[in-house]
């Protein structure tokens, strides 16, 4: 999980301060009923930190004897991975005395070096990420522990209880506010003497419920995977209030119901969440766990709008999702990207067009990079992103408005149409963009213009033609491709073929003046040491003329069966 936090002087001294009046609690005796973990975890991935080999950050560390607490974490996240204590799932998954040896050494060990107030881990979004795990797992942890180890963790859930009760507030308003309300509302009702923290913080939940979640279910980041890390945390506070004889307040409860239904939508057919605005697929099995747990049923029938500013198309077991608004802005854009109308596929099990991913674990380069419109699957101008960075800030101020949306379904199967004016500006030039899926899924037919639209925009464009000696527009239409895809150009560089691991063969074919190529490209994925390599298709060319037409078709080869068994995941565990 990145970093959200922007530590300041102020609120670090705040913590430490809020810290120390809260050791001095009276700590809770117990808890009130016996915890049951919620959180899941990687067994793979407990069993090579037991090996002695831990990866946070997007970096690899072997311990060789050395305490997780003495390896440098010099960037945030990875320092956010360490003390957040997400790490615990995946231990408690391995679940056997060694698991247990390593999880509770390093808790207590924790408890000794940073529990009296230092260290980067006393932020409110961390201790309630913190403060989850350790309540979760706390048969796991105290088993065998002498009545000491006993005192300091309990003397430790009860400050970091009462300090989120003083300091939640100090949390960014998403997801970091969230992690921090419900590890306040779980503490609150699983240890004696919390009770009377539990209904201000339910109170202060439900309203951030209101604020954040919109109508659609939606979050301003427009963040996926964000939205499924707020969705979780809201079923893990409604069950704990249920089993502790609570009623949720109905904005809880509403929340939860509107966020549902966006999720599925947001849901590729191989179970994957679709990759934009820095979030990934989300970590394995915690969708349909979430959705389990709470319990919302699908809509009989599927709703033709956008979910959180996205349109899907489904036909057969091919999914098509295209980010069809502009990307957010204010405090939830400081991780937007310039992706307006690009677009993902899935067949079965089996991703085929990506965007590039976030680069955040791998360095403020790559993090750039992931942000800009040539990472992902749609059209770019030479040098410019469909949105622009404000000068000297993270956040895009010139974005890209979409124009005339269209989506439903026709004769040829559902289809999606829109523009954005992200170069209308700079250029005199929108990007209308047309996509049609077949209903059996088989055939993805396209259409991008590059067009000036209204009459200030063909003089702009004309302008730019004469500074520019006729030399037109550079462009390049994209399609990401994603790693476990092998392709190759095909009947003499006019169509590009691409297998599949599970057999299915897709050929890409276009009908414009563009030239077509294969070029490399890289595939960023959380839990990577390293940027994946991967290939790209390339339609490039210049823009002459007040439209540039291109059209294109990615469609199943006529021998590929109309249903593969696809039995081969062909991935680790546990990506390294």
């Amino acid at each position: 999980m990145a970093s959200r936090r922007t530590p300041t002087a102020k609120g670090s001294l705040g913590n430490r301060w809020a810290v120390s009046r809260a050791l001095r609690a009276r700590p809770a005796s117990g808890f009130v009923s016996q915890p049951e973990p919620r959180s899941i975890g990687l067994y793979a991935k407990g069993r090579q930190m037991i090996a002695g080999n831990v990866l946070f950050g997007g970096q690899l560390v072997e311990l060789q004897g050395r305490s997780l607490w003495d390896i440098a974490q010099p960037d945030p996240g990875q320092a956010d991975d360490v003390h957040g204590f997400v790490w615990l799932d995946d231990l408690a998954a391995a679940g056997d005395g060694q698991a247990r040896v390593r999880a509770q050494g390093w808790l207590w060990e924790w408890i000794e070096r940073f529990g009296v107030g230092r260290g980067p881990g006393w932020s409110p979004d961390l201790t309630g990420r913190r403060l989850i795990r350790w309540i979760n797992h706390a048969l796991f942890l105290l088993m065998g522990r002498d009545k000491a180890q006993s005192d300091a963790y309990y003397a430790q859930v009860t400050a970091q209880t009462v300090f989120l009760s003083w300091r939640w507030k100090q949390a960014a308003p998403g997801l970091p506010r969230f992690e921090a309300l419900v590890g306040l509302v779980i503490a609150g009702l699983a240890l004696t003497g919390m009770e009377k923290l539990v209904t201000p913080a339910v109170a202060a939940l439900a309203a951030e419920c209101g604020r954040e979640v919109d109508r659609q279910g939606g979050i301003p980041t427009r963040n996926p995977e964000d939205l499924l890390e707020v969705f979780t945390l809201l079923t893990w506070a409604e069950k704990a209030l249920a089993e502790a004889g609570r009623i949720a307040p109905e904005p809880l409860v509403g929340a939860i119901e509107r966020i549902a239904p966006t999720l599925r939508a947001l849901r590729h057919s191989d179970g994957g969440l679709a990759r934009f605005h820095s979030g990934g697929r989300g970590m394995e099995g915690r969708l349909e766990q979430a959705l389990a747990a709470a319990g919302v049923k699908p809509a009989a029938t599927g709703g033709q709008g956008l979910a959180m500013g996205f349109a899907r198309l489904q036909g057969g077991r091919t999914s098509v999702i295209v980010d069809a608004a502009a990307p957010p802005e204010g405090r939830a854009g400081t991780s937007a990207h310039a992706s307006t109308l690009a677009f993902e596929l899935t067949s079965g099990r089996r991703p085929l067009i990506v965007s590039c991913g976030s680069g955040v674990p791998f360095g403020p380069e790559w993090r750039l990079a992931g942000r800009a419109t040539p990472s992902h699957s749609t059209l770019a101008l030479e040098g410019f992103s469909s949105s622009r960075f404000k000068p000297g800030s993270e956040l895009l101020s010139d974005r890209a408005e979409v124009h005339h949306l269209r989506l439903g379904a026709g004769e040829g199967g559902p289809f999606f149409s829109a523009s954005h004016d992200g170069w209308a500006k700079t250029h005199g030039l929108s990007h209308l963009r047309t996509l049609t899926l077949s209903s059996d899924g088989r055939r993805l037919v396209g259409q991008d213009n590059l067009i000036a639209v209204t009459p200030a925009q063909h003089a702009r464009f004309e302008r730019l033609m004469t500074e520019g000696r006729l030399s037109g527009v550079g462009f390049a239409l994209r399609f990401h491709l994603h790693p476990d895809a092998d392709a190759t150009l095909d009947m003499g560089g006019t169509a590009v073929s691409i297998a599949l691991k599970s057999g299915e063969i897709w050929v890409f074919r276009h009908n414009s003046a563009a030239i077509l190529a294969l070029e490399p490209s890289v595939y960023l994925q959380k839990g990577r040491l390293k940027p994946r390599p991967a290939r790209q298709i390339v339609l490039s060319g210049r823009a002459m003329a007040f439209e540039t037409p291109l059209g294109w078709t990615l469609a199943k080869a006529q021998d590929t069966p109309l249903a593969i068994r696809d039995l081969d995941l062909g991935e680790m565990p546990v990506p390294l």
